[in-house]
């Protein structure tokens, strides 16, 4: 491998982080407390609130990755479990994880992981309807598993009913993974290289 298809690889296996790195990930935590500012809005009777945090869970991933967007929330998570209330509504991670919801927001890890390396599959080259749908597979269906198994550990729903207290939130998920779609589509177009490329092996 030359130096020049070296640039821009993925160095999954190092375990290291380098200052941008780190400075795109704390970018992100922010980002997430940011979009809980406009607080929470509940529908239903489990309490499962609609935030716009859930958009930033899915923009970590597709902009910045599997690794740095993993980074991401687990900062903004040991901030918010540390006692800052960043999630939405003004809640601590601690209030978050002791309510009937707590799977959604522990649902928050394996999504962007899941978003991440789905999108790093498809790069170079962002295309908004796939990412469309990896938004949905990660960003709604590995949160709703989450939340589901949640909502029946914490309360006396069963499987089928826990399950379908995700259809209120459907419609507005979908929105969030659209929207996250074309704005990850314009950022990797203005700033390529954000999530690398696989690194080849060495006999390639």
């Amino acid at each position: 491998m030359n130096r020049e298809t070296s640039e821009h690889t993925d160095t999954t296996g190092a375990g290291r982080f380098e200052w941008r790195d780190l400075t795109q990930a704390a970018v992100f935590a922010g980002l997430l407390a940011a979009l809980g500012l406009p607080g929470t809005l509940t529908l239903g009777p489990t309490g499962v609130p609609i935030t716009l945090q859930t958009l930033g869970v899915m923009l970590a991933g597709s902009i910045l990755g599997p690794r740095k967007g993993a980074l991401a929330i687990a900062l903004f998570a040991l901030l918010a479990i540390a006692g800052l209330p960043i999630l939405a509504g003004g809640r601590t991670g601690l209030v978050a994880l002791s309510s009937p919801t707590a799977g959604f927001f522990v649902g928050w890890l394996p999504a962007v992981v899941v978003i991440g390396a789905l999108t790093a599959l498809m790069m170079p080259r962002y295309r908004v309807w796939v990412g469309i749908l990896i938004n949905i597979v990660g960003g709604m269906g590995v949160i709703y598993l989450f939340g589901t198994a949640g909502l029946m550990l914490r309360t006396d729903l069963s499987w089928w009913a826990a399950l379908s207290t995700n259809g209120l939130y459907v419609p507005g998920d979908i929105a969030k993974a659209v929207v996250c779609a074309y704005v990850a589509a314009q950022v990797h177009r203005a700033r390529p290289g954000l999530i690398p490329r696989r690194a080849k092996r060495a006999d390639e």
